[in-house]
């Protein structure tokens, strides 16, 4: 018979808990064990989806996991707590999920990495992961057919982050207005903004896209819109010895790219030696040109396969068959990301460009 994997939900700082809740949910394996915040209300919707007994309920993270025991923890806190938080719950031996991004510092994201042990797994979540359309462009760079990679660009964002809760339900401008002045996502000190909570899909994937490859030099700058603690557009061009690639992210896009794509599109073109790809957010195709086809065509995307359709199952297949974690959800690739974030973050502050930060 199958384990039986016992997860433990902590932190519902971020919307996307309900998201990796239900993964949990869905997966024949797993006994959802426990979920904690410590306030209740950001709970609820969860309690109510997934059919938490009130035993499984708890507002303070250590009474839950010493509760429950649970093998797999996925933690959600705002990015300037991911340090905290991984090393409060470490101690209690269970493999860590913690949603993107990786941190709010380089030196947070090698805190995390220090405080797990040989015997845990620490996994990054990227959800553009699990868009088919990346994984799509991922096997047509792997397969050769656009030659070496030389230029990353990506534009990532949406409306905002309080413009949706869980499963991407959708607020209202009223529920913005009121939220805004208290969500962590417009908090400096809570690791807020757009260029921390959306630069590292770029520079994750992108660096997956260029086979690990690290930039020299970063040069990046934001904007400073009145009356808000951190910026809701950055724009970033990494130097690599190879090329220039740029990162850019939007809080304000005209429209959310899962219902209608908005103009410039959400999502990457990637340059190579021989030939292009074009693939954007949620897309059921992307765009190509080759050598042998300079007028472009397109592919259709591939569908997700178990083990690779969400973060949990994902993992789950990773230590039931001994396996490494990799590509944008290791500790390995979200690091050479979270070089280019604290370097980009650095250099919007001091109006300079910057050597990448070790």
């Amino acid at each position: 018979m199958s384990k039986k994997w016992k997860v433990a939900g902590i932190d519902f700082s971020h919307m996307h808990m309900g998201d990796n809740l239900k993964y949990a949910f869905d997966h024949p394996d797993v006994d959802i064990a426990g979920i904690c915040h410590h306030e209740r209300e950001p709970m609820e919707s969860s309690i109510k989806n997934f059919d938490i007994s009130e035993d499984r309920v708890f507002t303070d993270y250590k009474e839950c996991l010493e509760q429950t025991k649970p093998d797999i923890i996925i933690l959600c806190s705002a990015t300037a707590r991911h340090a905290e938080s991984v090393e409060q719950v470490a101690p209690y031996g269970a493999h860590i999920m913690v949603e993107k991004p990786f941190a709010s510092s380089l030196a947070e994201a090698d805190r995390m990495v220090a405080a797990i042990s040989d015997n845990q797994q620490l996994i990054i979540n990227w959800p553009l992961m699990w868009v088919p359309v990346y994984i799509t462009t991922k096997r047509m760079i792997d397969e050769g057919l656009i030659g070496d990679v030389l230029e990353v660009h990506t534009y990532g964002g949406n409306r905002g982050p309080l413009y949706h809760v869980d499963a991407k339900a959708e607020t209202s401008p009223e529920y913005v207005a009121e939220q805004k002045p208290k969500s962590w996502f417009y908090k400096a000190a809570e690791g807020g903004g757009s260029l921390l909570d959306y630069i590292g899909y770029g520079t994750t994937l992108g660096t997956w896209y260029q086979g690990g490859r690290a930039p020299i030099e970063v040069t990046s700058t934001w904007d400073e819109p009145e009356g808000l603690e951190v910026d809701e557009h950055s724009i970033t061009v990494a130097r690599y010895a190879h090329g220039l690639s740029k990162f850019e992210t939007r809080w304000g896009t005209f429209t959310d790219p899962w219902i209608i794509q908005p103009q410039p599109k959400c999502g990457f073109v990637i340059v190579g030696t021989d030939g292009t790809i074009a693939s954007y957010d949620y897309e059921p195709t992307l765009r190509m040109q080759t050598r042998e086809k300079p007028e472009g065509f397109t592919v259709d995307v591939d569908p997700l396969e178990a083990p690779n359709q969400n973060p949990i199952q994902y993992l789950i297949h990773c230590l039931e068959n001994d396996q490494p974690i990799e590509g944008p959800l290791s500790t390995e690739i979200s690091r050479t990301g979270q070089q280019i974030v604290d370097t980009a973050f650095q250099s919007a502050k001091e109006k300079r460009t910057l050597p990448l930060m070790q």
